[in-house]
C-alpha cells in the first residue's frame, strides 16, 4: 500500500474559506479515487493561510480491472435510443451488448471493463478534476490565464509512493503550466528557498523546521495557551471569542502571541467601541480585569519571530490602535453634543427600502406598533414605550455608528443614558435589535420587549407587503431571523400575546409556524408533534401552542398514548378509505351517530366512552390543561379495540347501519382531533 501526498501552494487564502476548502479538497479527491476504482484506507486534509494539503494512505500501487454494467433501452426500442446507449457505453454495435430478461421485459445491457494498471497513471487526472471542481465562494483569474482559483497558484506537490506524479495544472492563456513536483516552500518570512520532500512525515517535519505548523488545531492551541500565559503574567483575563480565535488561526502559519497596552486616554470610551475596534479592524484580543471590566491590555498574534522579542511589532500595533481609537474617541465626544431627539429629522434622508420609505417613516410604524403591543403587555408604560420606539433608530445618523455599524442600538443606549433619559427607555433602545441569533440574549423588561417586538414585526409585515418573502436559498432581509426573534421573545418571556392582530397576512402566520418547528426540533421536540398541533389552525398564542405540543409529546411517550394512536389510525384509515370511494361521504358522516342504530354492545360502549371524553376534554382545553385533555383519551383504547374485534363496519346489506358505524369511527377521529391532528403523527 502506498501514500498520496498533495500540497497546493498559493497566495493567502481568506481565513473564512480555509476549513471548507480543505474538506472540499478531501471529498473531491476521495470521490475521484472511488470513481477510478482506486481504494484507500484513510484521508486527512490540512490548511494554512498559504496551502491546502491532503494525505491519502493505504492506496494500492496497482489498480484491479473494474467491471461496470450499464442498462440500456428495451429490446425493440427506437434506433435513436439504441444509438445513444451504444455511444454512452463505448460500444460499436449491439453485438457487443447483452440481451437480458429483467422480469419486466427484455433490455440491452453493456458490460464495460476498465483495465487496471499502475495507480500513478490515474492519479493526475483525479487531482486535476478535483482542483477544477473545488467550489470556492469567491475565486479569481490571474495574468493571462483562464483558470479560476481563490488566489494565484504558486506550486503543486504531488507524490505517490515517494515519487513525483507526471502531471500539471494549466492556468490557461499564455501562462506556463504548474508542473507537479516534490519541492515546497516554508514560511514566507522565516524560511528561504525550496526543499524536497519524500512523504507526509517528511513533509510535516520539514514544514515545522521551516516555521509552518500544518495542523490548524495545533496553531489554535498555541494561540490560546500563549495568549493566556501572557494575560496571566499581566494579571488580566483573556476574553473568550471563539470566532476570533478561528479567524486568527487562519491568518498565521507560525503564531507568536504578544501583549500590548491601550492608552489610558481611551479607557473612558464605551467598552463595546474598544472591543469592536480591536476585533473587527485589527484582530486584537481584548482582556478583562478581575471585576469583569475591560482591561487596558490586548493580545496580538504575530506571524513572525522577532529578534527583539516582538517589541517593535507591539509598538506598531499600539500605534495603529491609537489612531483607530482616536477616531472612535472623537466620534464619542462629538456625538454626545447632540441629543437623540434632535437627530430624528435626519432619518428622513436615510432610505430604509425603496418601496418602504425612509427610516423616519419606519420609525412611525414602529411607534404605532409598539403602542399597540404595550396595551396588552403587563408592565409596559405607554409613555416610555413611545419614547423608546421613537428614538430607537436615532443613533443610525451618529458619527460612531457611521464608523462602526455593528454598534447600532448599543450607542443609542449610551447616548440616552448620557441625556438622563429613563433607564427603561435607554435599555429598550439598546435591546431592540435583540436577539440577533440563537445564542444572543432576549430582552426581558416590558419596554424593551415592546420595542424589540415592534421592530421585528414591522420588518416582517413590511417586506411581506411588497412580496419580498424568503425563498429556499435567499433571505436578504433576515426575515427568518426576525421571526425566530419574535418567537424567542414571546416564548422565553411566557407572553400571552396573540400574534394575529399584528400580522396582516395568513401566510405570515404559517411562516411563523415553520420557524417554530425549526426551533423546537433543535430542542428535541418531534416535528410531527408540532405539525399535529399547528394543523389545528388559528392558534397564534405561542405559549399556549407550545404547552399543547409538550403535553402531546409527553402523552405519546406513554404506553396509553402509543396504544391510542394505533386505535386512532385504525379508525381514521377506514374512514379515509371510504371517503375516497364516495366523495360525498364526509358530509354524510359528520356529527354524532344515531343512538337508535347502535346495535351491538361494543358500538354503544365506544359511543358512551366518546361522550365521556368530550365532556372531560372541553373544560380541560378551556382551562388550558392540555395534559388533562390528553389523559382523558386513555380509556378509549379498550372500547375501540373491542369495536374492531366484534363489529363489522361495512355491512353492505344495511346501508343505514353502515353509515352510522362510519359516523362512529369519524367521531373517534373528530374527538381526538379536537386536541391535535393525530393524522400528522408519524408511525
Amino acid at each position: 500500500m502506498a501514500e498520496l501526498l498533495l500540497e497546493i501552494l498559493s497566495e493567502e487564502i481568506p481565513a473564512r474559506m480555509q476549513a471548507r476548502a480543505a474538506e472540499d479538497l478531501k471529498r473531491l479527491v476521495c470521490d475521484g479515487l472511488k470513481g477510478a476504482g482506486i481504494g484507500f484506507e484513510t484521508a486527512r486534509a490540512y490548511v494554512t493561510p498559504r496551502r491546502l494539503a491532503l494525505v491519502v494512505e493505504g492506496i494500492p500501487a496497482v489498480r484491479d480491472d473494474v467491471s461496470e454494467e450499464k442498462r440500456g433501452p428495451r429490446v425493440g426500442a427506437p434506433d435513436q435510443a439504441v444509438q445513444g446507449f451504444l455511444k454512452g457505453a463505448g460500444l460499436a454495435s449491439l453485438d457487443q451488448a447483452e440481451k437480458r430478461d429483467t422480469g419486466k421485459g427484455e433490455f440491452w445491457f453493456a458490460v464495460i471493463t476498465k483495465k487496471g494498471g499502475p495507480t500513478a497513471d490515474a492519479l493526475p487526472l483525479v487531482i486535476d478534476a478535483a482542483m477544477k471542481a473545488l467550489p470556492w465562494p469567491k475565486s479569481m483569474k490571474w495574468g493571462s490565464g483562464t483558470m479560476q482559483w481563490v488566489r494565484p497558484l504558486q506550486g503543486v506537490v504531488a507524490l505517490f509512493d515517494g515519487k513525483v506524479l507526471k502531471g500539471e495544472v494549466s492556468p490557461g492563456g499564455a501562462m506556463a503550466p504548474v508542473v507537479f513536483g516534490d519541492t515546497m516552500r516554508g514560511h514566507r518570512f522565516l524560511s528561504k528557498g525550496e526543499f524536497a520532500v519524500t512523504n507526509f512525515a517528511d513533509y510535516e517535519a520539514k514544514l515545522r523546521a521551516a516555521h509552518v505548523i500544518l495542523d490548524a488545531a495545533e496553531r489554535r492551541k498555541v494561540i490560546l495557551e500563549g495568549a493566556r500565559q501572557l494575560c496571566g503574567d499581566a494579571q488580566v483575563t483573556l476574553r473568550d471569542d471563539e470566532g476570533l480565535v478561528d479567524e486568527v488561526t487562519g491568518l498565521v502559519e507560525w503564531p507568536v502571541p504578544l501583549i500590548g497596552t491601550i492608552d489610558a486616554q481611551f479607557m473612558d470610551v464605551p467598552a463595546e467601541v474598544l472591543i469592536v475596534s480591536m476585533k473587527v479592524h485589527l484582530r486584537h484580543f481584548t482582556t478583562t480585569k478581575a471585576d469583569g471590566a475591560l482591561a487596558n491590555r490586548f493580545v496580538v498574534v504575530a506571524n513572525n519571530v522577532a529578534r527583539d522579542g516582538g517589541k517593535v511589532i507591539v509598538e506598531g500595533n499600539e500605534r495603529v490602535l491609537r489612531a483607530r481609537l482616536s477616531d472612535a474617541k472623537f466620534f464619542w465626544d462629538q456625538d454626545r453634543k447632540t441629543t437623540l431627539e434632535s437627530r430624528l429629522p435626519a432619518l428622513k434622508q436615510v432610505v430604509f427600502h425603496a418601496k418602504l420609505g425612509t427610516q423616519a417613516e419606519r420609525v412611525e410604524r414602529i411607534v404605532a406598533l409598539a403602542g399597540e403591543i404595550a396595551k396588552v403587555l403587563p408592565g409596559a408604560q405607554a409613555a416610555d414605550v413611545e419614547q423608546a420606539a421613537r428614538l430607537c433608530k436615532a443613533d443610525l445618523v451618529t458619527g460612531m455608528v457611521g464608523e462602526f455599524p455593528e454598534l447600532q442600538g448599543v450607542m443609542g443606549r449610551y447616548y440616552a443614558l448620557g441625556e438622563k433619559l429613563p433607564a427603561s427607555v435607554a435599555d429598550a433602545i439598546g435591546d431592540h435589535y435583540t436577539p440577533a441569533g440563537p445564542n444572543d440574549r432576549c430582552p426581558t423588561a416590558p419596554v424593551s420587549i415592546a420595542v424589540a417586538l415592534a421592530d421585528k414585526l414591522d420588518a416582517l409585515t413590511s417586506f411581506w407587503s411588497i412580496g419580498e418573502k424568503p425563498t429556499g436559498s435567499r433571505d436578504p432581509f433576515a426575515l427568518r431571523r426576525a421571526a425566530l426573534g419574535v418567537i424567542r421573545i414571546v416564548v422565553e418571556n411566557k407572553l400571552r400575546l396573540p400574534l394575529k392582530p399584528f400580522l396582516k397576512a395568513d401566510d405570515l402566520l404559517a411562516f411563523f409556524a415553520e420557524r417554530l418547528k425549526v426551533q423546537m426540533r433543535e430542542k428535541g421536540v418531534r416535528h410531527d408533534v408540532v405539525d399535529a398541533v399547528v394543523s389545528l389552525g388559528g392558534e397564534d398564542d405561542l405559549v399556549r401552542l407550545l404547552a399543547r405540543v409538550e403535553a402531546l409529546q409527553a402523552f405519546l411517550g406513554t404506553e396509553a398514548g402509543r396504544n391510542l394512536l394505533t386505535a386512532y389510525g385504525r379508525a381514521a384509515n377506514i374512514v379515509r378509505a371510504e371517503e375516497k370511494k364516495d366523495k360525498g361521504l364526509a358530509a354524510k358522516i359528520a356529527g354524532i351517530p344515531d343512538a337508535a342504530l347502535l346495535e351491538q354492545v361494543e358500538e354503544k360502549s365506544v359511543a358512551s366512552a366518546l361522550d365521556q371524553v368530550a365532556r372531560a376534554v372541553k373544560p380541560a382545553l378551556a382551562a388550558e390543561d392540555f395534559a388533562g385533555a390528553m389523559a382523558a383519551f386513555a380509556g378509549l383504547r379498550g372500547p375501540i379495540d373491542a369495536l374492531f374485534d366484534k363489529v363489522t363496519v361495512n355491512v353492505t346489506d344495511r346501508p343505514e347501519v353502515r353509515l352510522n358505524r362510519l359516523k362512529l369511527l369519524n367521531q373517534i377521529r373528530a374527538t381526538m382531533d379536537s386536541v391535535a391532528d393525530f393524522s400528522k403523527i408519524e408511525g
